[in-house]
């Protein structure tokens, strides 16, 4: 009876080794990804007139459309170029800020990329550096605590407070924010375009809300609107 059960015991210890998921650094998946996501986005950066890779990219979502548009430029200080558009696949929460742990909110403001996560349970994904520095003073103010964390652009289709674009986008989505590193990614994510949407802040939203969304709708100007294109990128 013990032989049996110290058999049972190797051989699960065997299988658990055997079936423990492979590790990858950022790299491995740009020499695994890398170029079937140059041959994919390059036709859209050229049709913007930017070089591949760039030297810098914005991400900018908004929650009402589900969309997030992907732009970029040669240089800092020029002009920002629309690149290419992706659908959200999957987002949780309603319009207005993530306030607290638990409350199943996308957050709204403008993020940098904390880390690039090359071993996503959702296949690859990039970390938002939420709260940031103006999500913790509002939050100060307020008196609010446990804020969450953990807010992720990543594949697949399910999410709970994050963006869950497919695997495809995201894997041209993690690439492309591999290539021009962390500090070369700015990450928008608003309620709506106000470019063309004059939002008010939703009636349940902390009287700084309209401050918040008086700041996206100033960087939002620097980023030329879109035309309407298919999740390739095409306009129609």
């Amino acid at each position: 009876m013990r032989r049996a059960a110290l058999i049972l015991f190797i051989m699960a210890a065997v299988l658990a080794t055997g079936c423990r998921a492979a590790s990858y650094t950022v790299e491995q998946r740009l020499a695994q990804y890398g170029h079937d996501v140059e041959r994919r986005l390059k036709p859209a950066f050229s049709r913007a007139g930017v070089h591949y890779p760039p030297r810098e990219i914005a991400y900018v979502a908004f929650k009402d459309q589900r969309t997030l548009q992907l732009y970029a430029r040669n240089a800092n200080g020029q002009r920002w170029r629309f690149v290419k558009h992706y659908r959200v696949l999957a987002a949780s929460g309603v319009a207005g800020p993530k306030l607290r742990e638990g409350d199943r909110q996308v957050p709204e403001g403008i993020y940098k990329a904390a880390f690039l996560n090359a071993n996503s349970l959702y296949h690859l994904s990039i970390r938002l550096n939420y709260p940031n520095d103006f999500d913790r003073e509002m939050a100060r103010r307020d008196q609010r605590f446990r804020l969450g964390g953990d807010i992720m652009i990543h594949g697949n289709a399910v999410s709970i407070g994050c963006l869950a674009m497919g695997d495809p986008a995201a894997e041209e989505l993690f690439v492309a924010a591999a290539l021009v590193g962390k500090d070369g990614l700015r990450i928008v994510v608003s309620p709506t375009d106000f470019r063309v949407n004059q939002r008010t802040p939703p009636a349940h939203a902390p009287a700084w809300t309209g401050a918040l969304y008086h700041t996206l709708r100033k960087e939002l100007q620097q980023y030329p609107a879109a035309a309407r294109s298919n999740a390739s990128g095409v306009s129609l």
